[in-house]
């Protein structure tokens, strides 16, 4: 448990197929995260490049351009980065999808947690179109949290990750306190879901949560943006507009603990009952 007050940032942006600009956008948001004193700052999901060709722009991590800008920039202003999320190079010869990664550096600089994105977004809204993530990138096959000591036991999750409290509950069994959830949420869904779901996952598991979105209209439609961070009441204590920008709020520790003494589904949990008997 860490056992201080401290700021967090979520940046929201609007990118694009230049990854260049991207880059750029991203370095210079993480800096005026830092001139608003942020310790921890996360970016959206898949905010590297939006387009049809994202083969060609999957890099190693670490190894590739990204992990290296970010491990410079977490060491240069010494704070926590968490990446969102970008297209990593599946090292499995045989599947040529990459898998749809978030990187943590600590602030030397240093990667010291990885998550893939364990549930892939295959869905047809009415009103949208039908989008199979599950052909195009790689599934994960592990549930990760991660103990900064500093700022907390972080979760990772990305976007339609959202929908499956399974993960959140587990993360938060492992003691997670702060919940990532970087995301390109469509606006046809984000309009009506994005802020009952992040909301629920706070509020079921006690735990504050991060959520950086990607705002504007892309290659496959218009983005829903407006990112937020939330308390572990459900209170939305910083949210974006309709524009790329960063938000910060104050996570507090002591407050959560408050939370938990007043909330305690974790420890009325029945697990000796949960499971289906078919009649």
């Amino acid at each position: 448990m860490f056992d201080q007050k401290y700021i967090a940032a979520v940046i929201q942006l609007d990118t694009n197929t230049d990854y260049e600009h991207n880059l750029k956008a991203a370095a210079d948001f993480i800096g005026e995260a830092h001139a608003r004193r942020a310790k921890l700052v996360t970016l959206p999901e898949n905010w590297t490049y939006q387009g049809n060709d994202y083969l060609d722009y999957a890099e190693e991590m670490p190894g590739g351009r990204l992990a290296a800008m970010l491990s410079q920039l977490s060491a240069k202003y010494g704070m926590w980065i968490h990446s969102g999320s970008s297209s990593e190079k599946n090292e499995n010869p045989s599947d040529p999808r990459p898998h749809n990664t978030s990187m943590l550096f600590n602030p030397k600089g240093e990667l010291v947690a990885k998550y893939r994105k364990v549930h892939a977004s295959d869905m047809d809204v009415a009103g949208a179109h039908a989008y199979r993530e599950s052909d195009h990138k790689c599934p994960g096959k592990e549930i990760v949290v991660y103990d900064t000591k500093e700022v907390g036991k972080l979760g990772l999750s990305i976007c339609y990750d959202l929908r499956f409290p399974e993960l959140f509950r587990l993360m938060a069994l492992d003691g997670a306190e702060v919940f990532f959830v970087p995301s390109s949420f469509y606006l046809m869904t984000g309009k009506d879901h994005w802020d009952i779901l992040l909301q629920s996952r706070a509020i079921e598991n006690s735990c504050y949560l991060l959520a950086g979105a990607q705002c504007g209209v892309k290659y496959d439609g218009p983005t829903y943006g407006r990112s937020l961070i939330i308390d572990p009441w459900g209170n939305i204590i910083a949210k974006a507009s309709d524009k790329p920008c960063v938000i910060t709020a104050e996570i507090d520790s002591n407050y959560r603990q408050k939370v938990k003494r007043q909330v305690i589904t974790l420890e009325n949990r029945r697990a000796d009952v949960y499971r289906l008997n078919k009649i």
